[in-house]
């Protein structure tokens, strides 16, 4: 007997839990396989192109269905087995199961389709530099609990897949490095004596990151990492990219795209605790570092001057007046931009193109919305260069991308 539907279900063009034969031709830039049935798209997560699978429908939507793949009726030949007993439960990867270099093919070309879908940008999108290490990179975790259930049950871990607050517990990650699954056993047993059955916490979320330290689990320690001949301090539970393995290749490639005939200075305007602003520091005459964040511009100072950046200088300005006091023309000063995931706003935008730099570097670990904002860099003259993906999180739909844009004269 099939359950119940959910009381919102929309019944067309499937029933609730039909099961359905077919043969999956895409993935998304979710990671989520798609094919066709009589016409009608569905989406199957864990599920291959070129492979036929059997599914399970719990979502119709007005022009797609959403299915649980049940089995695998014929593989791809580049199905691999995932490292990961949890594979498929906890929603923290969704590549374990491809062959790594098809990861990477899969990555390239989403990322191509987004620049010309979204941002009308026809360029060759190179094939992404690879992360030196595909298991065992993650510097940082930061696993979750709730509050005890009666029995006093507690699952420290990661949100299941395809779930909204329920939680898988997670004894080991193989995305994580070794030195933090070592650690993980303490912190997961001192997370239940403190959230436990006679406390009755709600519960929490633990940290654990690797730097040079060790690995620390306070998220107000200072903590230092080192980045090619560079060390940056921050707070442990601030952020810092979590892939150290390949951060030297990344800062390598934005160093060489933002240099360039009649390009003196650089001004790196989402710049954080410093760390493109000190590495530029041997490549430009003078570095402006701006933030809107008072505590990031304390610690990039403090890291220049660690680093002995003398030509460095760091800026607090409010999203408002982003350029207002850099004391830099825009005729001989290329930009780095690294916004958050939601990308560059307009106002931003609108400020960077009044700037009028001789080069831009765009890096984004969300390329759609970097497609998005490269609609007004083109519109304002910039030729795009290159673009360059990162796998910073192999095993995961997530990649980093580079675009060096250059102003036309």
């Amino acid at each position: 007997m099939k359950p119940e539907p959910p009381r919102n279900f929309n019944p067309h063009p499937f029933a609730y839990h039909a099961e359905l034969e077919m043969m999956i031709d895409d993935l998304t830039n979710l990671g989520m396989g798609v094919g066709r049935f009589d016409g009608w798209v569905v989406m199957v997560p864990f599920a291959l192109p070129r492979e036929r699978v059997k599914v399970r429908i719990f979502r119709n939507y007005s022009n797609y269905s959403e299915a649980d793949l049940l089995e695998v009726l014929e593989a791809s030949p580049e199905r691999v087995e995932p490292e990961c007993p949890l594979f498929q439960t906890c929603g923290g990867c969704q590549y374990q199961h491809l062959n790594y270099l098809e990861q990477l093919e899969w990555k390239r070309r989403q990322v191509k389709e987004l620049m010309e879908r979204i941002g009308g940008v026809h360029f060759t999108v190179a094939p992404p530099i690879t992360s030196p290490r595909i298991y065992g990179y993650r510097s940082k975790i930061t696993p979750h609990y709730q509050k005890p259930d009666k029995r006093g049950n507690q699952p420290i871990g990661f949100l299941r897949q395809g779930a909204r607050s329920a939680i898988v517990d997670v004894e080991a990650c193989p995305i994580a490095t070794d030195a933090i699954n070592a650690a993980l056993p303490k912190a997961r047993e001192d997370a239940r004596r403190a959230g436990g059955v006679q406390r009755r916490k709600r519960g929490g979320t633990l940290l654990l990151r690797e730097a040079l330290e060790g690995v620390v689990t306070d998220p107000k320690r200072i903590v230092s990492e080192k980045v090619g001949a560079h060390i940056f301090q921050f707070k442990a539970g601030e952020f810092f990219q979590n892939n150290p393995f390949i951060l030297p290749a990344l800062v390598e490639h934005v160093m060489e795209a933002a240099q360039g005939d009649g390009v003196a200075n650089l001004i790196d305007a989402y710049c954080g605790g410093g760390l493109f602003a000190i590495h530029a520091a041997a490549h430009f005459e003078k570095v402006v570092g701006v933030e809107i964040s008072e505590a990031s511009v304390n610690y990039a100072r403090v890291n220049a001057e660690l680093n002995g950046c003398k030509n460095v200088r760091v800026e607090l300005n409010d999203a408002a007046a982003i350029f207002s006091r850099v004391p830099l023309e825009g005729g001989n000063t290329a930009v780095i931009i690294d916004p958050p995931r939601k990308g560059c706003d307009e106002e931003f935008r609108r400020q960077l193109i009044a700037f009028a730099p001789l080069r831009i570097v765009y890096v984004s670990c969300d390329p759609a919305t970097q497609a998005r904002d490269m609609v007004d860099f083109v519109a304002a003259g910039y030729d795009v260069t290159a673009i360059q993906p990162f796998d910073l999180f192999p095993q995961t739909r997530h990649i980093e991308n580079v675009v060096t844009l250059v102003r036309a004269l």
